[in-house]
Parts: structure tokens; sequence; C-alpha cells
């Protein structure tokens, strides 16, 4: 789900950037820093569901 919110963040970033606008205090600086950091929070494990963090042993 975290990846899913930083490829919006950086999509968001892009336009900006090409269009050269900024929201007020939201800039494309700003969207690609929260983008990074949730693909860190991704990468860490945050948000993800007890069934993909468990190990479960085959007999």
């Amino acid at each position: 789900m975290l990846a899913i919110v930083a490829a919006v963040l950086f999509g968001l970033a892009l336009l900006l950037d090409l269009a050269g606008a900024s929201l007020g205090v939201v800039t494309g600086g700003l969207l690609v820093t929260a983008g990074l950091l949730c693909v860190a929070l991704h990468l860490a494990g945050v948000g993800a569901g007890a069934r993909t963090l468990s190990f479960r042993r085959r007999r």
C-alpha cells in the first residue's frame, strides 16, 4: 500500500515539475521527499499484514 502511495506522490511531483507550478507550500520537492519516506517505510515492512511477516514451516 505504501508503494502505491509513493508512486502517486512521485507522479504528482513529476506533473508539478513539468508544469513548473506549485500548490502553495506543496512543491515537487516536498512530494518527492514524502514519496521517498513511503518507499523507505514499505521496504522496512511497515504496513505489511501479519501473513506476510509470519514464517510458516512446511512439513
